[in-house]
């Protein structure tokens, strides 16, 4: 797993990640349900999406939009398990533990607020 602020600028120098922003929806969503809710959300996605060793369609299980963390997953490479494992150095093969989901928890927050939605 990574340092915060350099997994931050490793993202914003990558011209695919940099390109995600919440707009639309995506955005109306997180201001009504507010960013409590989007992370229990995002919890249920992770547990059900990416916490086993070999999830089903990896690589193809987390859309590129229509919720606010679907978005936020593939702005910081936390969409599959090959990303996971390049970007955060959380290797595939292996049940995500309690302590990598709290990470990926952790990053998606950060993204979130680090949109300024007001």
């Amino acid at each position: 797993m990574r340092n915060m602020d350099e997994l931050f600028a490793a993202l914003g120098r990558s011209k695919f990640r940099s390109r995600f922003q919440l707009f639309g929806k995506e955005e109306a969503y997180l201001k009504q349900k507010g960013l409590e809710t989007i992370l229990k959300h995002a919890h249920d996605f992770i547990l059900k999406r990416l916490a086993q060793a070999h999830p089903a369609n990896d690589g193809r299980q987390t859309p590129m939009r229509n919720h606010p963390v679907f978005v936020a997953q593939h702005a910081t490479g936390t969409c599959c398990r090959k990303c996971l494992e390049k970007w955060h150095r959380i290797p595939k093969g292996h049940p995500l533990t309690e302590e990598q989901i709290d990470y990926i928890l952790k990053v998606i927050e950060q993204w979130l607020t680090r949109q300024k939605i007001d």
